[in-house]
C-alpha cells in the first residue's frame, strides 16, 4: 500500500509549527495587514518587538565574552587573536569606504533631491534635537576611551559590546598566560554558561513571530504608506544602491573564499527576515555566531569580528549617509563642488564608526557632515525624519550581510576558516543543529560545527590548516 500524501492543510500546519522562517513571513504579513487597517492599534503592539529586542540583548554580552575568552584560550596565540583584529579593521574601513564612494556616485548621477526646492527655514530643526534626544557623537578620543571599561560589571550592564570584547581579551590572555594547570576550573566553566546562554536564546527565539508582527504594526501603522510617494525615488536609489553593493560584496566573498552570498543569505534565511521584521541587526546577533561557527568559521574569528562590526562596519548606513547628505543638499539647493564631496566621504569615514548604539545617530552624522561643509543649513536634516525609518530594512541587512562577509574573509585570510565544511553547509549537505541543542542526541554531521571550530584553533587534525590544504587540492 502506498503511503498516503499528508492534505494540504496538514501541510501547511507543519509548516508553520516547524519553520522559524514561515513563523516569521507570516508574522510579517499579519503585521502590514493589521498596521495598514487598525493604525491606531500602533502603539499597542510596539512592545511586542521592543520587548523581544530587550531579551535578546540581555545575552549579548555575556556571549560575546564567553564566546571570544573560548576562542582565545582554545587557539593558544594572542598573536594571531591580534592579527584577526588587524585584519578585520583594514577590511572593515575599505568596505565602508567603497560604500560612501558608491552611494555618493549614485546620488550625483540620480540626484533623488533635484526640484524639490525646499525652503530650509521652515523646517522644524527642533524635530531633530528630539531624535537625536539631544545627544552628540563622540571624538576619535572620547571614542577610544568608551572603549575602555571603568568597570568589568559596568562594560555588561550597559550592553557595550567593544568593552566586552576588551574585557575578554584581558581574560583570555589571563588565562593562556597562567595556563590551564593553574585555573583548571575557568575555562569549562565558561564553555558551560556559553552553552546556558545558546539555550537561553533557543527559548527567546521562539517569541520572534511576535516581535516581528509587534514592529510591522508599530511601522506601518505609525508611519503609514504615503512616505513611500513622498520619498519614493530616494527610497528607491537607496535600496537599489544597496543591492548593487550586495552584488560587489558577493563579488568579493566568492574572490576571497569560494563561497556564494546567495547560499548564505538562503542559509540564515530565518535571521535576515526577523532582522528586517524588528529593524534590528543585534536580534539576531546571538543566532548569527551560532550559524557562522557551524559554517566553519573559527571560534576566535567570529567571536572578535562579528561583534566588532557592529560598531565598526556599517555598510548600510554608509549608504544612507552619502546618499542622504546630498539628497539634503540637493533639495534646499545647494550644488557641493568636488572637493566639498570629498570632505563628505572623509568627515562620513570618522563620524560612521562607532555609531551604533546612540540614539538618531545618523542625524548626528548628517548633522556633523552639514556644519562641516558650511553650506547646508543644519535644519535641512530634518527633511529626512519622515523617512528614516524606512530605511531601517536596507541599513540592517546591508550592515548585517557585510559583517557575516567580512567574517568569513578575515577567517579565510588568517587560516581560520574550515572552507570545505562551510561550502557544505551552505549547499545543505549539513544541516544547523540549535547548539543547546547539539549534545542531545542531534546527528554527528550536524554536532560537528564546534567540534571542527575547535580543533581548527588547537591545531588538530581536521584543523583549518589540514582543511584549507585539501580544498586547496580540490
Amino acid at each position: 500500500m502506498p503511503q498516503s500524501v499528508p492534505s494540504l492543510p496538514r501541510r501547511v500546519a507543519r509548516i508553520l509549527r516547524t519553520s522559524l522562517f514561515a513563523q516569521v513571513a507570516v508574522a510579517l504579513v499579519l503585521g502590514i495587514v493589521v498596521g495598514r487597517l487598525w493604525p491606531d492599534t500602533a502603539a499597542t503592539f510596539q512592545p511586542l518587538g521592543d520587548g523581544f529586542i530587550r531579551l535578546i540583548k540581555t545575552v549579548i554580552s555575556p556571549l560575546v565574552f564567553c564566546v571570544v575568552v573560548v576562542g582565545i584560550a582554545k587557539a593558544g596565540n594572542l598573536k594571531a587573536f591580534g592579527r584577526i583584529g588587524l585584519k578585520a579593521l583594514i577590511w572593515f574601513e575599505v568596505a565602508s569606504t567603497a560604500a560612501l564612494l558608491i552611494g555618493l556616485i549614485a546620488a550625483n548621477v540620480f540626484a533623488p533631491g533635484s526640484g524639490m526646492n525646499v525652503d530650509p527655514s521652515k523646517l522644524d530643526a527642533s524635530a531633530v534635537d528630539d531624535k537625536t534626544a539631544g545627544g552628540a557623537l563622540p571624538t576619535t578620543t572620547e571614542f577610544i576611551l568608551n572603549a575602555l571599561p571603568q568597570s568589568a560589571i559596568g562594560a555588561f550592564a550597559e550592553n557595550s559590546l567593544l568593552q566586552v570584547l576588551v574585557l575578554a581579551c584581558l581574560v583570555g590572555a589571563a588565562l593562556l598566560h597562567l595556563g590551564h594547570t593553574k585555573v583548571p576550573a575557568i575555562l569549562p566553566a565558561i564553555e558551560q554558561a556559553q552553552e546556558i546562554i545558546f539555550a537561553i536564546v533557543g527559548f527567546v527565539m521562539k517569541l520572534a513571530p511576535l516581535a516581528v508582527f509587534g514592529a510591522m504594526v508599530h511601522l506601518v501603522g505609525e508611519y503609514g504608506l504615503g512616505v513611500m510617494k513622498t520619498y519614493g525615488k530616494l527610497i528607491v536609489l537607496c535600496y537599489a544602491v544597496a543591492a548593487v553593493f550586495l552584488v560587489l560584496l558577493g563579488i568579493a566573498l566568492k574572490l576571497v573564499t569560494g563561497l556564494n552570498l546567495w547560499k548564505f543569505v538562503r542559509y540564515t534565511r530565518e535571521e535576515m527576515l526577523l532582522a528586517l521584521g524588528t529593524a534590528s541587526s543585534e536580534s539576531v546577533l546571538p543566532r548569527m555566531m551560532q550559524k557562522l561557527r557551524q559554517a566553519g568559521a573559527r571560534d576566535d574569528a567570529v567571536g572578535l569580528v562579528l561583534p566588532t562590526g557592529y560598531s565598526f562596519n556599517l555598510d548600510g548606513a554608509s549608504i544612507y549617509l552619502s546618499i542622504g547628505t546630498l539628497f539634503v543638499a540637493q533639495a534646499v539647493g545647494v550644488e557641493l563642488s568636488l572637493s566639498q564631496q570629498l570632505t563628505v566621504i572623509l568627515v562620513l569615514m570618522l563620524t560612521s564608526k562607532g555609531m551604533a548604539g546612540i540614539p538618531g545617530s545618523a542625524f548626528l552624522a548628517l548633522s556633523a557632515t552639514a556644519s562641516a561643509l558650511g553650506s547646508i543649513p543644519a535644519g535641512a536634516v530634518a527633511l529626512l525624519l519622515g523617512v528614516d525609518r524606512i530605511m531601517d530594512s536596507m541599513r540592517v541587512a546591508t550592515n548585517l550581510l557585510g559583517n557575516c562577509v567580512a567574517v568569513f574573509a578575515v577567517s579565510k585570510w588568517e587560516g581560520a576558516l574550515d572552507t570545505v565544511r562551510a561550502k557544505k553547509m551552505l549547499d545543505g549537505e549539513i544541516a544547523f543543529v540549535e547548539e543547546d541543542d547539539a549534545e542531545e542526541g542531534a546527528p554527528e554531521s550536524a554536532k560537528g560545527a564546534s567540534e571542527s571550530a575547535s580543533g581548527a584553533s588547537t591545531g588538530a587534525p581536521g584543523s583549518s590548516e589540514d582543511t584549507s590544504k585539501a580544498a586547496a587540492g580540490t
